[in-house]
């Protein structure tokens, strides 16, 4: 980082022809924005850029799908995608749009930079025509059966409905899209980029000179280098587009691949006058973020116009995500199988920052995630309430009730070792979250500070200051002792607010007003001081964070997403909606959590019990009260299995038991810990125990 004057992020262009999905938030808007804050919090010089990619085939078909011109087309989504964008929080610096002047001519200009340098090969192809349109076809614009599975409706390029890539040469009965007409082959002229005299130069640059990229951006880059590259088309039959500058090039436009990267540069010169500054001097650090579709044309077509352009500064990292699934099916605009920004902010108003955590906390960066309402409303209602939430507003409480509401003073001559580990985990933490935001592991950092909360909570549980203040009179240094536990639950909050800054920014602002402090403290400089917070100074009451989502919200949710595949009917393609109701008839799997590192699995504490009593809950038909003899202790359990169990059944029985959970109250029991179950496909839970008697505390590995 230290070679480096300033940097430039960009995150993938949306194509202008629709809403953006979670899907899209999750692959490069949320990641960007996240190492965006954090090294805006640096202090470091960073320009944040983005816009919508409004040319090429998505468009048009959009604009026949929706008997309206492309113009139209891009100048609704491009608004829509804005908004959402803005109402995520994504602090674009700029959010442009490639329709936009500057950059036809910045875009005609480098075609001309490299056609000048004599650097394209002109071709002559014979390319699908329709006579009746009068216009040359994209694949997209050619509709036939597919020969895999027999779809009415398969795309010249891709069917749909069975995911086979195809071309149009392998459609049954094609026909244009534009007319209905059958497609001929026609001859025409185009401008190809011969990528393959860059495949040396790609060779060393990236094989040799990146292998600090993640494997799935290396090893798709390698396979692609592998295979050998091809000249590639530049330019496209078309009335919708950027026209090529060029006497012979009439009814021609730059291709959108070609046209779309060179839109990060044209959204900077819009920014600022300095744009050169980021673009042209190699002490800018330059990082893409894109989801995987995108890898070949940012790390390979992309860098090779640069390096044939000559006068640019190349990506140092392009840090792609792999996809999110949704409800355990992946994404699908046609079929309507998406959750759209747009209508979760009205569906879930104020509750921006529950989606960023979910899809930073659950994010596809080494392999296919899925998304699932039930994972959201648990990560929720289970971490950011429960844990994060309930630390802070504990602490303001407590701060009210036993402190006069004002910050109070840390005694240096009483404090323990509690004290003494739990200021080592704030300063440990700051340490923890830059290192992995630096390597663009957003998921793992957010962890970090979640954890920080937790042992937070767990501290506070420690040293019980509403049972010290029961003893105030008859203990000398009681009033110390709170003090001591708050003033360090205070801070502690404050560095929350610094750290969860770049994933939950609205959050972080509630948490400045609850302390009355101003943005400065957000600098990442103030994380791990243990000084943010004046002793004597007061603070506001406290607010909720993060409200419980219930789950009827949740219900409704997976309800509209199923409920959304019949408005993707067409009743020209009545079987792959069949196709695709049946697959949201069939029982609900739960699909494996997401990857976690070793690390994060030796966190958890898990032993053999022994259950010694049961006995039902008073008011709670669903929970039974255990008593768990762990070998080094007994513990009280409330866990959920009143309707699967008898109590008299289970006594005696041996649990596994994750044992170092935070203590949680249920019906105003205190249960320290929680039974590992298993639920079969009928719903029936059965006990996960050792085959074989052991030792009761015995650790399970």
């Amino acid at each position: 980082m230290n070679d480096y004057k300033r940097i430039l992020v960009t995150a993938a262009l949306p194509y202008a022809n629709g809403p953006v999905h979670i899907g899209h938030l999750a692959g490069c808007y949320l990641p960007a924005d996240i190492y965006v804050r954090y090294q805006r919090a640096q202090k470091r010089d960073i320009k944040f850029v983005g816009g919508s990619d409004e040319h090429g085939v998505p468009i048009t078909i959009r604009a026949m799908k929706e008997g309206i011109t492309p113009q139209q087309v891009v100048d609704k989504y491009h608004a829509l995608i804005k908004e959402s964008l803005e109402q995520m929080n994504i602090s674009f610096d700029i959010y442009s749009r490639t329709s936009n002047e500057v950059h036809h001519k910045t875009s005609q200009d480098f075609f001309l930079n490299l056609y000048n340098k004599g650097l394209f090969e002109e071709k002559e192809t014979e390319q699908y025509y329709d006579k009746k349109a009068k216009t040359f076809l994209a694949d997209r614009y050619i509709i036939g059966t597919c020969p895999v599975c027999g779809n009415p409706n398969a795309y010249g390029d891709q069917c749909e409905r069975c995911g086979s890539s195809l071309s149009p040469e392998q459609l049954i009965n094609p026909r244009s899209a534009l007319s209905d007409a059958v497609p001929v082959k026609k001859k025409t002229k185009h401008w190809y980029f011969p990528l393959q005299n860059y495949e040396s130069w790609l060779k060393e640059w990236i094989i040799e000179g990146h292998k600090e990229w993640k494997n799935n951006v290396y090893g798709q880059c390698k396979s692609w280098l592998d295979n050998g590259l091809q000249r590639r088309a530049m330019t496209r039959d078309s009335s919708w587009g950027i026209k090529v500058p060029l006497p012979d090039a009439e009814g021609k436009v730059l291709y959108v691949w070609f046209d779309a990267p060179i839109g990060y540069i044209s959204a900077t010169k819009e920014l600022t006058a300095q744009w050169a500054d980021y673009w042209c001097k190699e002490d800018t650090k330059l990082v893409h973020f894109i989801g995987k579709d995108n890898i070949v044309f940012h790390c390979i077509i992309f860098p090779a116009m640069l390096k044939a352009h000559g006068d640019f500064v190349l990506p140092d990292n392009v840090p792609a995500n792999e996809f999110l699934n949704i409800e355990g099916d992946k994404v699908s605009t046609s079929r309507n199988w998406a959750v759209w920004v747009d209508e979760y902010i009205k569906d879930f108003p104020g509750c921006e920052d529950v989606l960023r955590y979910v899809l930073c906390a659950n994010a596809p960066e080494t392999k296919d995630n899925d998304f699932t309402w039930k994972d959201f409303q648990d990560r929720n209602n289970s971490e950011l309430a429960s844990i994060f939430g309930n630390f802070v507003n504990r602490t303001f409480v407590l701060m009210h009730k036993l402190c006069g509401g004002k910050v109070p003073k840390l005694h240096d001559e009483i404090i323990d070792d509690k004290d003494k580990q739990i200021i080592a985990d704030i300063k440990a933490a700051k340490e923890k979250v830059e290192s992995l935001i630096e390597q663009y592991k957003f998921r793992d950092a957010l962890f970090e500070v979640i954890d920080l909360s937790r042992k937070g909570n767990k501290y506070m549980q420690e040293k019980e200051p509403w049972i010290v203040a029961k003893s105030l009179a008859e203990t000398p240094d009681a009033q110390k002792s709170i003090d001591n536990c708050l003033h360090i639950c205070l801070q502690l909050t404050a560095n929350l607010t610094v750290l969860i800054n770049p994933f939950l920014p609205t959050t972080a602002k509630k948490m400045l007003y609850m302390m009355k402090v101003v943005d400065k403290m957000l600098d990442w400089g103030n994380a791990g001081s243990m000084k943010l917070l004046s002793v004597g100074y007061t603070l506001r009451a406290p607010e909720i964070l993060f409200r419980k989502i219930e789950d009827a919200e949740i219900a409704a949710q997976i309800e509209k997403l199923k409920g959304g595949l019949v408005k993707a009917e067409d009743t020209s393609n009545k079987q792959q909606v069949a196709s695709a109701k049946e697959e949201a008839k069939k029982p609900e799997i739960q699909n494996p959590k997401p990857e976690i590192v070793y690390d994060d699995f030796a966190k958890i504490d898990l032993r053999v019990g022994k259950i010694i009593t049961a006995e039902k809950v008073e008011k709670a038909d669903k929970l039974l009260k255990l008593s768990i003899d762990l070998g080094f202790e007994t513990r009280t359990i409330v866990s959920g299995i009143a309707l699967h169990f008898k109590p008299e059944d289970i006594v005696g029985k041996q649990v596994v038991v994750v044992a170092n959970l935070t203590p949680r109250k249920m019906r105003g029991i205190e249960s320290n810990g929680m039974i590992l179950m298993a639920e079969d496909a009928g719903g029936k839970l059965h006990f996960v125990n050792p085959e074989d008697s052991v030792n009761a505390g015995a650790g399970v590995s």
